[in-house]
């Protein structure tokens, strides 16, 4: 795996030698029983493996581990248990001075913020459009078939847009018809999926879509920290907050591809069911821990998985598509050339 899950609540990172090592807690159950189910073996990853660390919840980095994270170059982001971003661990000097620099001169540049803004936006709602064609294909539900050709609408004003904010607005009114339409096209009659809530989410699928989502986020901040990139300068998101706006900016067109794709696929395929989720106290609905694993498993599975990419021969990992894109857009900032967005062909 190239992205280490540290998701036992309790569960200690450390270094040993050239490994990382995760001790997880021992439950309270007989020690015949751990050794008979393998409980008692900590679980050891060579350093040179992980990409990235992602630690949810309460779990305890040693100062050697954290040491090890920093000297190479392995991006830590922590989250909440149930998989909200609270921070990363990250070594400032590995930042890319010249990267950063025309980061912040292009911060003012008025037209590349609206073009830059556009291209992402446009790449979103092609994914977003051409995942819809490709579920209906068999199915022709009438609804969906008017979705499409509400956002072939949004599309071509997208196209024409002159200001970030009513870019904003078309995006809003996209997603409006998208994630109904989407809902219409899952066949496990356990779950449903009307409109798109948030913090907290109100159903199943909407929590499995959030949790989809920080998970993405996270790969693409990790991936924006190695290439040297400031994640705070963003482009089409931006705000007083001192939020990771590039990062959102380069996972939007990626959602519909990597999350929507595998979440549509775990319902459909009844590889989850409705008891993988609880409520909370928080008045949200998640996933429950042997649930979370599975969707972490799968999701790295999709990470991993082959597509073909314009600025390679052959095909390469999801993953490597994002760095590929990122790359892009230092080259954006640097030489001025077009960003173009990654398209998922249906």
């Amino acid at each position: 795996m190239s992205s280490l899950y540290l998701v036992h609540q309790g569960a200690t990172l450390r270094k040993e030698q050239e490994r990382f090592v995760v001790d997880e807690p021992k439950p309270k159950i007989k020690a015949d029983d751990l050794l008979s189910e393998g409980l008692l073996s900590p679980v050891r990853v060579p350093i040179k493996e992980v990409e990235q660390v992602l630690v949810f919840g309460n779990v305890h980095l040693s100062t050697a581990a954290v040491s090890a994270c920093l000297e190479e170059q392995v991006p830590v982001v922590f989250l909440s248990q149930s998989g909200r971003y609270k921070g990363h661990l990250w070594s400032a000097e590995r930042c890319n001075l010249a990267v950063e620099s025309a980061q912040f001169d292009r911060r003012h540049d008025q037209i590349f913020q609206l073009e830059m803004a556009r291209s992402m936006v446009w790449g979103k709602l092609m994914n977003s459009r051409q995942l819809l064609l490709r579920l209906n294909r068999k199915r022709q539900v009438m609804e969906v078939e008017r979705a499409i050709g509400g956002i072939d609408r949004d599309l071509e004003s997208v196209a024409t847009v002159a200001q970030i904010e009513s870019l904003r607005g078309y995006e809003g009114a996209a997603a409006a018809r998208y994630f109904p339409a989407l809902g219409r096209l899952l066949i496990n009659p356990g779950f449903s999926l009307t409109d798109r809530s948030r913090r907290p989410p109100k159903d199943a699928v909407n929590s499995l879509l959030s949790f989809g989502y920080t998970l993405l986020f996270n790969n693409v901040l990790s991936l924006l920290l190695t290439e040297g990139l400031n994640p705070y300068l963003g482009n089409l998101h931006r705000s007083d907050r001192h939020d990771p706006h590039l990062a959102f900016d380069l996972m939007e067109e990626f959602r519909s591809p990597v999350v929507d794709t595998l979440v549509v696929t775990l319902i459909n395929q009844q590889v989850l069911k409705p008891e993988d989720f609880s409520d909370v106290s928080e008045g949200g609905i998640y996933l429950t821990n042997a649930a979370r694993r599975l969707f972490l498993r799968r999701f790295e599975e999709r990470m991993s998985e082959l597509v073909a990419h314009p600025n390679v021969q052959g095909q390469v990992s999801y993953r490597r598509a994002m760095q590929l894109q990122i790359r892009q857009y230092q080259r954006c900032l640097l030489d001025g050339v077009e960003y173009e967005s990654f398209l998922r062909a249906v």
